[in-house]
């Protein structure tokens, strides 16, 4: 009989129940949806890196390391491998295709995972290309490519596709934010090749596997090689620092989102079960009035909350599967962004006891709902639920309330007299406008990163990369030859971290400077410009102290001001200034309006990049986060109509009698459901004032988390906020009219008899 029971009573509220697993399933799913993507990402990624060798640490030497060299960093107490290494940038003759072309000579370290074709061999004189490199330029096994280095050319076969750790995220360099497989990838030659084209061993870097920390390595490499050289950890290299900044935005959205949902989900599910035990108060006291036990009426009002529980988990499992597949697969978001070969989906295990307390707290909340109302006789309990008395508010008593109109009156009295209902109005409106703001915010703010480093930072056309042997002498011709401005970077050691330090010639404004308001800024040459992730280590005008790697020099420089680093962390100088103190430098990179191709290969060029490649690039980044977005702006739709209609029809049910009421007393449908909308809008009104601001203070939280290897901006548009503000109050104006039609359905004999 009770059974039968459940099934009607969840029929005849079938609104509210849907409701509830709606919000239940959401919140659990977005809960496993990011908590999956992160751990995955996490697993799928480093099981890959491990397979294939991936270094702790890097070291580097422009002049290249000897082969004693290696010996000795190979005999170090506590290093397990190491392999001298090449990774440099080539080009693709006849292409404006580029490839980051990598040979380890310890084929131990760093090493590759062949997707198909031949497997590594240390004499071969093929060559092993990126399988989506080669997928996205419909290149086979068996088609030859020629790379162009420094004026070299070095020729070769396909004979093998592979994926590789150290190309994980195949970026051409830190300016490029996404991967574009179809105009830069990865290739792996043998040493035995790699020398025989340059027609010497040249190894720039050293790759290491070792458990020993930063700290004693460079210490122990400093001992065996007599010098400081700029040592590197694995979270300081592109592809493990990538996969660690996703896994971080993914615990992050994962620890911010969900507790938003999953508690709108349980207020409701509170407010909303209340209500029905109260309803239901005649029904209980029939049970009673039947001969069942309290236990029993207990259990079977307490399976209500259970039953919802278990269909919002289970749909909330297969959402937040769905959610996570999304983002890791083969074709999901994420490949676009790392090149791995297994996307198999990882739940973390703090998962399942979470939606296990879930359930459990879902539970007890119809206990303790229904608990209430089987106190007292079963006489007691056929009463009716009946409202507790109002005094009169504060706001009765001031002088203006005779003034107001009827309507208003009227809703002032109902929100003061449902406080938790318009409470939970409040919060669906403040969510729903919190997750538009924060969404459409987010994008504005990389639209805006974007612009600024397209319009204002970076106004050249061709970044010219510059071999590492090519002197300053033959760089500064080549400069004044294209017209171009120039850059020399190298790593050094500030405030027991290594970061980079960038000295550039500007005169001719190809990269340009901004402050921390985004303005165009001058560098003077009287001091250096500290990034703004540094900004708390010196104020302007104090000295502080650097020393470069690869050097046993200290350098005491001071603070002529602070600047908007987009990209690196890093300190600033112009090239007088370094002259001024003696300091070595490498010119590296010219930045250039001339066109790439207009650009004659030479020894002193090792590569050719086109900003508009680069700035492509970010286009994909885009593509991507405009998917989350609607994602979440569908979310925060979603959200407020759930909530919004269920308090709708519970405030219907509860007020069901006043406005059967108001029938009687002659006011037509159309004047009933005037009152229900403006009420609506009325708390739609206060839950946007309280939601925009809510959205900026997400936002900003999100900016810092997502972006923090970025310096950017807070910016929002004009848009944003309208959009925001009519969606939600879209949202408000929809429920309160699917609401309003109901009262034309008020069967006001059923409605108006009662006890009193």
């Amino acid at each position: 009989m009770l059974i039968r029971k459940l099934f009607r009573t969840a029929w005849s509220y079938k609104s509210q129940f849907i409701s509830m697993v709606i919000m239940i399933a959401i919140g659990v799913g977005i809960f496993l949806g990011f908590n999956i993507e992160w751990k995955s990402l996490e697993h799928d990624a480093i099981t890959f890196l491990e397979d294939t060798n991936y270094a702790d640490y890097r070291l580097y030497a422009e002049s290249g390391f000897s082969e004693d060299d290696i010996k000795a960093i190979q005999n170090i107490d506590g290093v397990d491998a190491a392999t001298r290494y090449f990774y440099v940038n080539v080009g693709i003759k006849d292409t404006k295709k580029s490839v980051s072309l990598n040979v380890s000579e310890n084929y131990t370290v760093s090493t590759m995972m062949v997707m198909e074709g031949a497997q590594y061999d240390k004499s071969a004189d093929g060559i092993w290309l990126s399988d989506k490199f080669a997928d996205a330029n419909d290149i086979k096994i068996g088609d030859k490519l020629t790379f162009t280095y420094t004026g070299i050319e070095i020729s070769g076969e396909v004979i093998g596709l592979v994926k590789s750790g150290e190309n994980l995220v195949s970026v051409a360099d830190e300016n490029q934010l996404m991967p574009d497989y179809e105009a830069h990838g990865f290739a792996y030659i043998s040493p035995e090749k790699l020398e025989n084209a340059l027609g010497f061993a040249f190894y720039p870097q050293i790759n290491i596997i070792s458990d020993l920390d930063k700290e004693n390595l460079e210490e122990k490499v400093k001992d065996v090689t007599g010098t400081t050289l700029l040592v590197t950890t694995k979270n300081e290299h592109n592809a493990y620092a990538g996969v660690k900044s996703e896994a971080e935005e993914g615990k992050t959205m994962g620890s911010i989102l969900p507790v938003l949902f999953l508690a709108i989900a349980i207020l409701t599910m509170v407010t909303t079960m209340h209500r029905i035990s109260a309803n239901e108060k005649v029904q209980i006291g029939t049970l009673k009035a039947l001969g069942f036990r309290d236990r029993k009426i207990l259990m079977h009002y307490t399976s209500y909350g259970l039953m919802i529980g278990l269909v919002g988990l289970v749909l909330g499992v297969g959402l937040g599967y769905l959610v996570a597949s999304l983002i890791i697969s083969p074709t999901g978001m994420m490949s676009t962004y790392l090149d791995m070969p297994d996307w198999s989906l990882h739940m973390p295990d703090f998962c399942i006891p979470v939606m296990v307390l879930m359930l459990v707290f879902l539970t007890l909340i119809s206990y303790l709902s229904v608990k209430k109302m089987l106190k007292g006789t079963a006489a007691d309990a056929l009463r009716p639920y009946t409202p507790k008395a109002m005094k009169k508010s504060i706001i009765e008593k001031l002088s203006f309330w005779n003034k107001l109109s009827f309507g208003t009156k009227w809703n002032i009295r109902d929100i003061m007299r449902h406080k938790a209902r318009s409470a939970m109005t409040l919060v669906g409106v403040v969510g729903c406008t919190l997750l538009l703001v924060g969404s459409f915010g987010m994008r504005d703010s990389m639209l805006f990163f974007l612009d600024t480093l397209d319009e204002d930072v970076s106004n050249y056309t061709t970044k010219i990369n510059i071999s590492e042997s090519a002197t300053n002498e033959d760089v500064l011709a080549l400069a004044t030859k294209v017209n171009g401005d120039w850059q020399a970077v190298s790593g050094i050691s500030y405030e027991g971290k290594t970061i980079s330090l960038e000295i550039y010639n500007s005169d001719i404004e190809k990269i340009g400077f901004l402050t921390e308001d985004n303005k165009p800024m001058e560098l003077t040459n009287d001091g250096v410009y500290l990034c703004l992730r540094l900004k708390d280590t010196a104020d302007i005008g104090d000295t502080i102290e650097f020393s470069p790697y690869g050097s046993e020099d200290t350098y005491e420089v001071k603070v002529a001001g602070y600047f908007r680093s987009l990209v690196s962390e890093c300190i600033v100088m112009t090239d007088t200034y370094a002259d001024s103190i003696c300091i070595e430098y490498h010119i590296g990179t010219i930045y250039t309006d001339t066109a790439a191709e207009k650009i004659e290969s030479s020894a002193i060029i090792s590569g050719k990049q086109d900003k508009q490649t680069i700035m492509d690039s970010y286009d994909t980044f885009m593509d991507i986060m405009n998917v989350m977005i609607v994602v979440l702006a569908v979310a925060a739709i979603v959200l407020g109509i759930v909530v919004l209609y269920n308090l709708g029809v519970m405030s219907y049910v509860e007020r069901s009698r006043e406005l059967a009421t108001l029938k009687v007393l002659g006011f037509r449908d159309k004047a009933i459901g005037g009152l229900l909308i403006s009420q609506n809008i009325w708390l739609t009104i206060i839950g946007v004032m309280i939601g925009i601001p809510a959205g900026l203070g997400v936002l900003k939280v999100l900016v810092a988390a997502l972006v923090s290897e970025y310096e950017l901006s807070l910016s929002l548009s004009l848009a944003t906020f309208v959009i925001s503000i009519v969606l939600t109050f879209g949202v408000s104006l929809l429920v309160g009219l699917m609401v309003s039609r109901k009262n034309k359905k008020i069967d006001m004999v059923e409605a108006l008899k009662g006890a009193e």
